[in-house]
């Protein structure tokens, strides 16, 4: 059962489209909703990126590369907003693509969201959508199928994922997503543009994953180190649009997933392209979270 559809496939590629989140998933497992698999250019700007992005760091508000730098303080600062993902995963020649909504607590490092998981080539839903709770220490998942209980939830160690869960979940958290951008180097200034009707700065450039690793506020270090180890590339091109107030209004980041024993390098890697916006800052974030009974401990099936 394949949990990804492709933009744009007809009925006879369904066949296709199965082998190719098949191979993706051995490639590197890019993401565990695809095939189960989870179990319980440059290098940025060195110089005084960190300093710079810690609250009152970004000395120069016209300094593109500091104001990209300050995203993350800028979301905690703002405290909560409601957030839209999409994560589209290049395999094969073919797009694969997860959307997702809910909120999300800078503060508390937090949220929820409700992924929509695309249809199968017919047209018909392959799945329900899938429920995640986003911490800085766990992801956890409910309706994720693979053999787990309906209703039920499966918690994932972030520290065990080889990307950190920059991928895994289908969605970037949205923290993560922001404090990678404290390693963004060659940072330009495409231009001022309208999204959403707020009034934003475009900005591009690229960030380092190990680097952010180093940078990362404490609760993102150890998701961000992971990510290092994990990824095949840890050039991350970016492109980043800020309110007046310095606040990420949408990020896409594109990443390059493939085992470090050769994958990526040898032309294996997983394109995956997350694009998070942002909007309805200061928006009331509850959940409960799931306790004992309410967490599968049995065997998850990789899907076929």
């Amino acid at each position: 059962m394949s949990l990804w559809a492709s933009t744009g496939v007809r009925t006879a590629a369904a066949g296709r489209l199965r082998r190719t989140v098949t191979a993706a998933a051995a490639a590197g497992c890019a993401v565990a909703l695809v095939a189960g698999c989870v179990e319980h250019g440059a290098a940025a700007d060195s110089g005084p990126a960190a300093a710079e992005a810690r609250p009152g760091g970004a000395k120069d508000a016209g300094d593109p590369a500091a104001a990209v730098r300050a995203a993350a303080d800028a979301l905690v600062r703002a405290g909560s907003s409601l957030v839209e993902t999409s994560m589209r995963m290049a395999s094969g020649g073919t797009w694969v693509t997860v959307t997702g909504s809910g909120s999300f607590d800078y503060a508390r490092r937090q949220g929820e969201l409700t992924l929509v998981l695309p249809r199968d080539a017919a047209g018909a839903e392959e799945h329900k959508p899938v429920t995640e709770l986003l911490t800085s220490g766990a992801l956890y998942m409910k309706d994720r199928g693979a053999g787990v209980p309906a209703g039920k939830w499966v918690r994932v160690d972030i520290a065990s994922l080889p990307d950190g869960n920059l991928v895994t979940g289908g969605a970037t958290d949205p923290l993560a997503a922001a404090e990678l951008l404290r390693a963004a180097g060659q940072v330009v200034l495409v231009g001022a543009e309208t999204l959403h009707g707020t009034a934003v700065r475009h900005l591009r450039g690229v960030a380092d994953i190990a680097r952010a690793a180093r940078v990362a506020g404490p609760g993102a270090q150890g998701a961000l180190a992971a990510a290092a180890r994990g990824f095949a590339v840890t050039r991350v091109p970016f492109d980043a649009w800020l309110d007046a107030e310095g606040r990420l209004r949408r990020v896409t980041e594109h990443f390059t997933y493939g085992a470090k024993d050769g994958g990526a390098a040898m032309g294996g890697g997983v394109g995956v392209v997350s694009t998070t916006d942002f909007d309805g800052f200061g928006a009331h974030v509850s959940f409960v979270m799931p306790q004992g009974d309410d967490i599968w401990t049995g065997k998850i099936v990789s899907a076929s």
